[in-house]
């Protein structure tokens, strides 16, 4: 090995060393570092495309998952309520008049089956490879060939102006704070998720609801897309049907300031 003599103008010994210290130390660390994530990003991937990867748990299984729980909070909720409903009826300590009115003003909130003459609309998605069946519309774009939330409001707003006593989204009875919504294609209503067809059941006087469908504004501009694009669209006559009651929370929920 050389010493500082044979290099004239070099610095002898430690004073050196401890300069070129910290430079090996840090080439080091790239190095270190460069070494972990080539190995990391090889050890996740395993020769597959990460983006795609089927282990990997999608947002929509995630949605799904917690909609069936919510279905089975809300069947449980609604097996606790009636019992206490009937705890109630054995003796509350009120007079007649008052359990004729806590009953009419349950079946006004909805929280009570409701049993009557009905109609069913249902609503669907166009066919993917739907085209414009009349001359003088463009093709469609996706955002034609499906149902939209203001379609399903639509329809929910007409049945009620048409005198409805009651009505049900799918397999749920709407009360006063229900709110209709949807997230791309799929319907989120009272915590749970569904996908069309869309049905909304309404018991009332038939005639009169299907009039007012008719009538609506809203209604007459979904049937233009229905009849160029082949939006699904159907209104049966059920006759007498039975309406379940609301089993879920009626408490409200709203924001509140943080201090």
């Amino acid at each position: 090995m050389s010493n500082s003599a044979d290099f004239p103008g070099m610095e002898s010994s430690p004073a050196r060393r401890r300069r070129l210290r910290p430079v090996r130390i840090l080439t080091a660390a790239v190095f270190a570092l460069a070494g972990l994530i080539f190995f990391t990003s090889f050890d996740t991937a395993k020769g597959t495309d990460i983006r795609t990867d089927a282990s990997l748990l999608k947002l929509s299984d995630l949605i799904h998952e917690r909609s069936l729980k919510n279905g089975r909070l809300e069947e449980s909720n609604g097996a606790l309520r009636q019992e206490i409903e009937n705890f109630a009826e054995g003796d509350d300590g009120g007079t007649g008049a008052e359990d004729d009115k806590l009953a009419d003003l349950e079946e006004r909130a909805g929280t009570q089956k409701l049993k009557g003459e009905a109609i069913t609309v249902t609503l669907n998605d166009a066919p993917p490879d739907a085209t414009a069946k009349l001359p003088g519309y463009p093709e469609p774009q996706p955002d034609y060939l499906v149902i939209h939330q203001q379609d399903l409001q639509a329809v929910v707003n007409a049945l009620w102006q048409g005198g409805a006593e009651g009505i049900k989204v799918m397999d749920q009875r709407l009360i006063s704070t229900s709110a209709v919504r949807c997230v791309g294609n799929t319907l989120i209503l009272q915590g749970r998720v569904y996908s069309p067809p869309y049905k909304i059941t309404a018991v009332g006087d038939p005639e009169k609801l299907k009039k007012a469908l008719s009538a609506s504004p809203a209604i007459q501009n979904y049937m233009v897309y229905v009849n160029v694009y082949g939006l699904g669209w159907k209104v049966e006559d059920n006759g007498t049907v039975t309406l379940p009651g609301y089993s879920g929370t009626v408490d409200l929920h709203y924001a509140e300031p943080t201090e």
